[in-house]
Order: C-alpha cells, then structure tokens, then sequence
C-alpha cells in the first residue's frame, strides 16, 4: 500500500506527527507517493463515528469535512467541536476542514472554532475577486497556523446539464498558485458535485498538463459516483486529495431501506448505518491508496 503505514504520533517520514494536523501534513507524502487522501464530509457524529473508526482500522491519514451548503442540516458551533475532539483522539493525521466557504464570515468561523483548513470557493466570481479574495484569506488562515484550498476552473452540480463549463488550464492553475499562496488546489477537469445523471468525461491530459505546471497538491472535487478506473487514473495523474460525500450518503439510505423492511428498532438501525457507511470510507481509503 502505498503511502506507508501512520502509526501513533509518526508519520512516514518517521518525524512526530500531530493526531489534529492541517492539509500540509497530509498531502506533501500523498503528492511525493501518488496517493490520494480522502475528505469524507461528517455532518453529524453518526458519520464521524464512521469516518473515524474506518481511518483508524485502515491506519490511514482522513480529511474530515463540512460545507457551507451543509450547514443546514449541521451547524459549525455544533459539530465542530465533536469534529475536533475526535481528531483530538485519533490514533492517525485528522485534518479538520471546512470546504466550500463561500463567505469570508463563515470560514472566519471555522478558523475561531478550530478547523485546521479551510477551503475558500471563489471559483464563481470574476477571476480577480477570486485571486483577491482568496489571497486574502491565505493571510488570514496561515495566522491560525491553518491551510488553505483555493478553486481555479468550476466543478459544477451533476444535476445541471452543462457540468464541464469551465475546465481549469494549466496556464490559469500556476497563476493562481502563484498569486494567492494557497496550500492546495481544487481543479475542474469534468467531475460534478452530487449524483451523475450520466457517466463524465473526464479530461486526464488536462490534468496531466495542470500537475507539470503546478507544485501544489490538486484536488478532486465531485468525486462520488466515478469508477475505481476513473480514481486510479485521477491519482496517477497527480490528484492527491479526494472528496467524498454522496456516496457515504447512498451507502447509510440503502442500509436504512433494509432495516425498515427487516423491522429494525431505531438504536439497532443506527449503529447498521454507522456500520454500512464505515464500510464505503474503507473501500474509498483502499482504492486512494494504491
């Protein structure tokens, strides 16, 4: 397995690694051993439960997540703090990341709460907002001794009909990099957020193209729903960090459909959904890892 293995307070590397640690910590190894760490976006404790038990039975490095579109059915003051702890604990790297900011009040936030990374979204405003805000957001999270992902191109929504509108270049990816400072970067090259409607095309060469143009650790948004083809290749093309959230989703609806069918009681069905999307984590760790 690629990557090596994240024993208690070491790191490949063999130097003291911190349990609650930001993206820098994570993805320099997985960039140098073409090894993709996972985001599994956790918005309440039955998913942190699952994401955590899965990273440590797989002694694997985990993002974990949450996004401002998600907030409703989470808010930061309240998982953040269970977020936290559990990193806190953990037997392996635990990066705490709020992804998708769109806000500079909402990713402050997170900072003041104790995320570790966040992810500031100006991939919709003109490129110069985007450069600007995003710059300044740098400044602001390397004070917290925090990371920061930017995106470049737009990763759309699967159940809009145009989802590869705005492919990053390899030529805009360095420029950003450059001018902004961030820690990682989020490319488009054909993925989609949500359920595919049909299967994507992705654009490996642009990726090829954008790794040789950028030292930064690339980042897969819109990964559920791809095919283990289509993650090998991504990571071999230079993706270090994955996210994933749908697919934990389908796996905890599927196994409650069946626990209602079977008559479960509701404690029975909670731990059985736990258990199924503990399981789909696992799978996505195996496969990022090699």
């Amino acid at each position: 397995m690629r990557g090596g293995a994240f024993g208690k307070d070491a790191s490949p590397g063999g130097r003291v690694q911190k349990m609650l640690c930001n993206l820098n910590d994570v993805l320099t190894d997985a960039m140098k051993n073409r090894y993709a760490v996972g985001l599994f976006n956790t918005t309440d404790t039955d998913l942190l439960q699952a994401v955590i038990e899965a990273a440590e039975e797989m002694n694997s490095p985990v993002i974990l997540g949450t996004a401002e579109v998600l907030l409703p059915y989470g808010e930061l003051k309240l998982i953040a703090p269970a977020l936290i702890a559990a990193a806190q604990r953990a037997s392996v790297p635990v990066v705490v990341h709020y992804d998708h900011g769109l806000t500079f009040e909402r990713c402050m936030e997170a900072l003041k709460l104790g995320f570790t990374s966040v992810m500031f979204d100006g991939s919709a405003l003109p490129q110069e907002e985007n450069l600007a805000q995003t710059a300044q957001m740098v400044r602001i999270a390397h004070a917290f001794g925090a990371t920061v992902e930017g995106e470049i191109g737009h990763v759309g929504n699967a159940s809009d009909e145009e989802t590869a509108a705005a492919y990053t270049t390899p030529e805009e990816a360095a420029f950003f990099a450059e001018r902004t400072g961030v820690d990682a970067l989020a490319v488009a090259i054909g993925t989609a957020h949500g359920a595919y409607k049909k299967k994507p095309k992705l654009s490996f060469d642009s990726l090829r193209a954008i790794r040789a143009n950028t030292s930064l650790p690339l980042v897969l948004h819109g990964g559920s729903g791809l095919s283990d083809d289509d993650f090998r290749t991504s990571i071999a093309c230079g993706i270090s960090k994955v996210n994933i959230f749908t697919d934990l989703l389908l796996a905890g609806r599927a196994e409650i459909a069946k626990c209602i069918a079977e008559g479960v009681d509701y404690l029975e069905m909670r731990n059985r959904k736990v258990a199924a999307v503990k399981e789909a984590v696992k799978q996505k760790m195996r496969l990022f890892r090699g």
